[in-house]
């Protein structure tokens, strides 16, 4: 079979092109250019840098597959760091990551890929796909520390029919262990815990570079309306915040950000306890086998590293996939902490991943 890699210049997605090399499939190593690298520009970000784009060239050599290089930076722009800026511009909290796997690695690379022939994309995810007959499911990988299944609730039924994830049934270390045997030149790198188009991880200039009138100040007040303290821009914030709120005005307990209130310029603040919710609504909502008749009991998770919990699903509105409009509701069992919108929520049933959606 002939597939496409999606080589990010990491060890997983490395390894994952090895795995299909030595298992006779015919590998094309595919690298996405997110931005202008034309001066050596090498600040954009933690990765995706053109030390990235040579440290895959060097892995796709030492495994004998050809190496190519795509320019995505106009579909990066549109479908990640504009939708980035924008949500914290509207007092939300984006996750580019879940944006750039379903519009760019499983939506412009498969039609990239048809270009070359090939029959599918793999990429360094860890997460499974099991099924067959135009019926596939998405499920958590073996490594529960690394599963990555959360960033692609939002893959279709055609995404996941020409997806492969050679690591998903692999731990880290076993990853790091065969890039070791292969003598892979990226087997002692490092994984990137940033947001890959941040520089030095600074979110608030970024987005403040990139909105007019970015850095509007406003005022911070508690649940009651009193004025506790100022600030510079609602994008410096989000939702479960405690530290650098600057408060001016002394409070007898800690204070969080409870939420964002763009037209008004507001962050209201206040203790930890009203940070609990037991209900969310969800926007822009993708079932990946079937969308339920009937509320579905489920586990949601709220964030990447959050302890999936116990709650009931409803849909709201039917998912209309020419404009990706399905709404659900979930009922937790108990009271969640910091439900932040603009973050994805997504339904487990155990391991299966049944879909998920966008906090509102």
């Amino acid at each position: 079979m002939r597939i496409v890699v999606a080589m990010s210049g990491g060890v997983d997605s490395s390894v994952a092109a090895a795995l299909l090399a030595e298992q006779g499939h015919d590998v094309i190593g595919l690298s996405m250019q997110l931005y202008d690298q034309s001066g050596g520009e090498t600040t954009f970000g933690s990765c995706c840098t053109i030390d990235d784009l040579h440290d895959a060239r060097r892995v796709a050599s030492a495994i004998g597959i050809p190496h190519y290089i795509v320019n995505f930076e106009r579909q990066f722009d549109e479908h990640v760091v504009s939708n980035f800026v924008r949500e914290y511009a509207a007092g939300r909290t984006p996750l580019p990551c879940a944006h750039c796997n379903s519009d760019l690695k499983f939506a412009a690379l498969v039609e990239r890929a048809r270009g070359f022939d090939a029959d599918a994309v793999a990429t360094g995810h860890y997460a499974l796909r099991d099924g067959s007959d135009e019926r596939y499911l998405l499920r958590r990988g073996a490594d529960r520390a690394k599963d990555q299944s959360y960033f692609l609730f939002s893959l279709t039924q055609d995404q996941l029919a020409h997806a492969v994830f050679p690591v998903g049934g692999w731990s880290k270390d076993d990853v790091r262990g065969y890039a070791r045997r292969r003598g892979l030149p990226v087997a002692g790198k490092p994984d990137s815990q940033e947001i890959c188009f941040i520089p030095n991880d600074d979110y608030a200039a970024f987005v403040a570079t990139r909105t007019p009138g970015g850095d509007r100040a406003g005022v911070i007040v508690d649940e009651t309306g009193r004025r506790v303290g100022t600030h510079d821009g609602i994008h410096r914030f989000t939702v479960g915040q405690r530290k650098g709120l600057g408060l001016a005005v002394s409070t007898p307990a800690p204070m969080y950000v409870l939420r964002l209130q763009p037209a008004d310029r507001q962050v209201v603040v206040g203790p930890k306890s009203s940070l609990e919710r037991t209900t969310l609504t969800a926007s822009g909502v993708n079932w990946i086998v079937e969308e339920p008749a009937a509320p579905v009991r489920a586990t949601v998770q709220i964030r990447h590293r959050h302890q999936p919990a116990a709650a009931t699903v409803s849909v709201l509105d039917s998912v209309d996939t020419s404009t990706s409009s399905g709404r659900a509701a979930v009922a937790f069992d108990e009271p969640q902490l910091a439900v932040t919108p603009g973050q994805a929520v997504v339904f487990y049933d155990n391991d299966v991943v049944l879909g998920g959606g966008w906090i509102d």
